[in-house]
């Protein structure tokens, strides 16, 4: 059975599992909602997706610094004791998300904090593309949908794949985090520097 993204779109919505989980699910369960939301619960990814809405106010601020010293990154990454802040698989996942910024340059950490006006921007250019393509005016709007949830894949930190494992988005990772280590964990915020850039 072929898994569509809206069947991988509600299991998500459903579940608050990372899109490459659901779609690994409802692979392994041909299609069938119900029995992939169960596959789930049986791993224990929902667990991690309940965890999510806890406080997280621990956590260790990392850094990286690119070869030669021209560019480098801090990020937060929060947590919710002082004692998982404090372990190597936290400690790491820290200094993965630090890498991960410095290599791919996101522009915030989840699409909701996209500026508006940049949102606007990018979908009138997508818009003129698509128009100046010759696509019919019925399918424009389409078009920029896909086009937005691929900008966001680039932008947005959470959404982006893991330089690491391209399998996985930075979100699947979190959630892995967050059933191994048995707490929530969130990335808070991070700021990039490049040697003569002015932001």
């Amino acid at each position: 059975m072929t898994i569509t993204a809206e069947m991988v779109k509600e299991l998500r919505s459903k579940s608050g599992i990372g899109i490459m989980e659901c779609k690994s699910a409802l692979n392994e369960t041909n299609g069938d909602l119900e029995k992939a939301l169960e596959y789930l619960r049986k791993k224990g990814l929902s667990t991690a997706a309940k965890k999510q809405g806890r406080s997280a106010q621990e956590g260790s601020v990392g850094s990286y610094i690119h070869a030669g010293g021209k560019m480098g990154v801090l990020v937060e990454v929060n947590c919710e004791t002082d004692f998982v802040a404090k372990t190597p698989e936290f400690q790491q996942l820290v200094k993965d998300i630090a890498m991960q910024v410095a290599a791919s340059s996101p522009l915030c950490v989840k699409k909701e904090e996209v500026p508006e006006d940049v949102l606007q921007k990018e979908k009138e250019i997508f818009a003129t593309q698509a128009k100046n393509s010759g696509k019919p005016d019925k399918v424009i709007d389409k078009i920029v949908e896909g086009r937005i949830e691929k900008f966001y894949a680039e932008a947005c930190l959470m959404q982006q794949p893991f330089v690491k494992d391209p399998d996985k988005t930075i979100n699947d990772l979190i959630i892995e985090k967050i059933q191994s280590l048995g707490e929530n964990i969130i990335v808070k915020r991070f700021t990039r520097y490049h040697l003569g850039a002015d932001s």
